[in-house]
């Protein structure tokens, strides 16, 4: 690892920077610059969202740094978004936890339910698997990108919405999108 790498940690819906703290933990141990972004994930759309908290986050990188990514959920979607209107020159390597890169069926059933959209936001409601949803309009991915999915749910009435193999918010198959370098599957939950 070079002194001039920085990582950037996006979080994913209805969470806060507080959840990836023993990522950044981790890797500022490991010598890595981190940028550990706080963004409203329910307030917006995904699209606002990206360019916010990316280039918020960004800014604080050090010049000339290669700029790698560690995001859960979420907070993946939003870099794919960032990328496929932007570019980041020195992009570096990319590590995607539970990423719903082809939606999630969950949305699909939960998003007619009543309050769904009060909780989880414009952002949420953007997360389904029908054709159209923002997830599957991205296309693949041009950059290194390492994915992480996991088996496990603690909640076995929404495993049941999923297809399994799932961690109770995504299929493991869900996670996987056209260009990934890696793609790995561990016995954990989405958290």
């Amino acid at each position: 690892m070079s002194e001039k790498e920085s990582v950037i940690l996006l979080h994913g819906l209805v969470r806060t920077e507080r959840s990836m703290r023993y990522i950044a933990q981790a890797l500022s141990n490991e010598g890595y610059f981190v940028v550990n972004i706080k963004y409203a994930s329910t307030k917006y759309p995904i699209k606002v969202l990206a360019i916010n908290a990316i280039n918020n986050a960004l800014a604080k990188c050090p010049q000339h740094s290669i700029i790698n990514f560690v995001t859960h959920s979420m907070g993946g979607i939003l870099l794919r978004q960032y990328l496929k209107e932007q570019s980041i020159k020195n992009i570096g390597r990319v590590v995607m936890l539970g990423p719903p890169n082809r939606g999630s069926q969950l949305v699909d059933y939960l998003s007619k339910i009543p309050g769904f959209k009060r909780i989880n936001g414009p952002a949420g409601m953007a997360l389904g698997t029908v054709n159209d949803s923002l997830p599957n309009t991205l296309g693949s991915v041009r950059f290194e990108l390492g994915v992480i999915a996991g088996t496990r749910c603690i909640n076995p009435v929404v495993s049941l919405m999923l297809p399994r193999p799932n961690d109770g918010k995504v299929s493991v198959e869900n996670t996987k999108i056209k260009g990934m370098a890696g793609h790995v599957v561990l016995p954990v939950t989405h958290t």
